[in-house]
């Protein structure tokens, strides 16, 4: 069958409508007709090949929400009119040491949902069923599509990196990503403070449960929390003062970046053997932490910030993202005409 969808045709360039023939579907594989997809920033560096692997003509999104429309014979765990959720990978080779190990994100054969295949700005996207979640009932499809990447990559390293309810905890940026970790780790039971260069972001931070709000580029009001942190979550890609931020490490606290910055790190390695301090990141999660945080976040109420548009405004919906003016997450949500 034949799928509708918005592609761009070379980088930088806007999307147009696109159509493409989905061919016979695998026996391990679902088909999702998509119902609302997140925007995020991966989206925007696929389109303009910031990474050099963009393949065109591009569909971007994968921060999918949906339902089964058609699953192979061989498919276990969803069935055709459940609604599920899909995120940055598609599909897993299913038989390396990553796969086995339960850790199929970091699967070297991993196939990401907008590399070399059709996203979620179209009519209907396809995918191993190993990549898709069933998604809860109380969770409605405009806030579980940038749960599937924003939501389990700041959810991710509370869990695999053994932060316990105890611990302080920092976010540095309150964006897209930031105002989900907020959330996220307030509702863990850590003493989160949000560090943020927008003042205007303070009671917003606060809200989403941070307990105290400081400058991510005035150095001089971290001074009180010197030796203290256990983790401090880079959620930004903007260069920051990082030896600096270092020292507010408590032993063997970790400074995580899930962020993409930009810049390499300039750190002298004493600062690191000072406490045992670490640097480390992570990508997104397995299937089974994305299951876990969707849970989470039914549980404790925790839902994105987002803006609406229709899929028929992809282009402007992107071009909101990238003037970074959106508060926080941009959704877009289905309307082909006559659509199935």
């Amino acid at each position: 069958m034949k799928v509708r969808a918005w592609a761009a045709e070379g980088p930088e360039q806007p999307l147009v409508p696109f159509e493409y023939e989905l061919g016979s579907l695998g026996e391990d594989e679902v088909d999702i007709r998509v119902e609302a997809c997140g925007i995020c920033h991966s989206d925007l560096s696929m389109l303009n090949n910031e990474w050099g692997i963009s393949q065109y003509p591009l569909v971007p999104g994968h921060e999918i929400a949906g339902t089964v429309v058609a699953a192979g014979r061989n498919v276990r765990h969803v069935r055709v009119g459940q609604r599920v959720g899909l995120g940055w990978h598609r599909g897993y080779c299913q038989g390396c040491i990553d796969c086995l190990s339960g850790e199929p994100h970091l699967c070297s054969e991993s196939m990401p949902t907008i590399v070399g295949h059709h996203g979620g700005f179209a009519e209907r996207v396809r995918a191993q069923a190993a990549a898709v979640c069933p998604l809860p009932d109380e969770l409605a499809a405009i806030y579980a599509g940038p749960l599937m990447c924003g939501g389990l990559t700041v959810f991710s390293p509370l869990l695999t990196e053994g932060v316990r309810p105890i611990d302080r905890i920092a976010v540095v940026g309150i964006g897209g990503l930031g105002h989900l970790a907020i959330q996220f780790a307030s509702k863990w039971g850590c003493e989160v403070v949000a560090m943020t260069s927008s003042s205007d972001k303070a009671a917003l931070a606060r809200e989403l449960g941070a307990h105290h709000v400081i400058s991510s580029r005035d150095t001089s009001q971290w001074s009180p929390w010197r030796r203290r942190l256990h983790m401090i979550l880079v959620t930004t890609n903007h260069a920051l003062d990082w030896s600096a931020m270092l020292d507010l490490l408590a032993p063997h606290g970790r400074l995580h970046f899930v962020g993409v910055v930009k810049e390499p790190l300039m750190l002298p390695p004493a600062s690191l053997l000072d406490r045992q301090r670490k640097i480390s990141g992570s990508p997104v999660g397995s299937p089974a932490l994305m299951r876990m945080m969707m849970e989470f976040a039914v549980r404790h109420n925790i839902r994105p910030q987002i803006e609406r548009f229709p899929m028929s405004q992809a282009n402007a919906a992107l071009a909101h993202l990238a003037t970074g003016k959106a508060r926080f997450r941009v959704v877009l949500e289905a309307d082909w005409p006559n659509g199935s």
